[in-house]
């Protein structure tokens, strides 16, 4: 690919990466690194543009868990306006989890970028992920969403700054953080989805006020617009399977998957293809 410019089969293929890898505990930032290092995505004059690209496309995974969500998303809309307690006390609690991956990325956000943003670092937490998974012993919880307290949403939430590695995912350590503290798997699924919404949210936001001219003057609008609606699509698919296939099923599944892709990403590291 010629660098500044992405194709529509390119931004077809990276939406769709992203809208599978979004809400699964196998890391979408770690996907779009290798899956973008493969197709020669953002090199040259277009790198702030690519890392744009990557993030402006969550949008369109944000907009499918809006959409499944739609009932509780309502609720806290009414909860903001005194209309729904149970859904006031949803949006707190989603609030307090998402700050401190905030500040943490505010803090360190640049410099864990600069320092940990290539193939070897996520192959590392692939295969970390991929073990503790493996090895982590699943309880059965109880706790529904609406009896979270504000501790353990705070637990929850200093999980998710674990995220700021790439490959760790954040749904990997919301999930399992949710658990660890008595929610039930339907429970922490939608409170790591919700969390996802809108930690994802505050990111797209922000990168695209500082950076969205560069992205448009780079790519044009036509194939972000692909890549946002590809993911959108895949997301809703990739959502309503892992709710239930987690519904009978263990983590296990992606703790295997993830050793797979760490030593893929291992191979090709050593033959210099990433």
């Amino acid at each position: 690919m010629f660098a500044g410019l992405l194709s529509i089969p390119e931004a077809l293929l990276l939406g769709i990466v992203e809208g599978i890898t979004e809400f699964l505990p196998i890391s979408s930032t770690g996907h779009l690194l290798v899956a973008g290092h493969l197709i020669g995505f953002g090199k040259g004059d277009a790198s702030v543009a690519a890392d744009t690209y990557s993030i402006a496309i969550q949008f369109g995974a944000i907009l499918a868990v809006m959409y499944l969500y739609r009932i509780r998303m309502w609720s806290m809309v009414r909860g903001v306006i005194g209309a729904d307690n149970e859904g006031r006390q949803v949006l707190t609690r989603l609030i307090v989890a998402f700050l401190p991956a905030a500040f943490l990325g505010a803090v360190f956000g640049d410099a864990l970028k600069d320092k940990l943003f290539g193939p070897i670092p996520v192959a590392i937490a692939w295969c970390v992920g991929g073990v503790v998974l493996l090895l982590w012993k699943q309880q059965p919880g109880t706790t529904e969403l609406t009896n979270l307290s504000l501790r353990n949403a705070l637990i929850i939430g200093v999980a998710q700054g674990l995220a700021l590695w790439p490959g760790v995912s954040r749904s990997l350590v919301t999930l399992i953080a949710a658990l660890a503290i008595g929610l039930s798997m339907s429970a922490a699924l939608e409170f790591s989805f919700l969390l996802g919404l809108l930690t994802l949210s505050a990111a797209t936001v922000l990168d695209l006020s500082k950076h969205g001219p560069e992205l448009v003057d780079q790519f044009g609008l036509t194939a972000p617009l692909v890549g946002l609606v590809s993911a959108f699509v895949t997301a809703l698919v990739a959502v309503k399977w892992m709710v239930g296939y987690l519904s009978k099923n263990s983590l296990r599944v992606f703790g295997w998957y993830r050793l797979g892709a760490g030593a893929v990403a291992g191979i090709l590291l050593l033959t210099n293809v990433l």
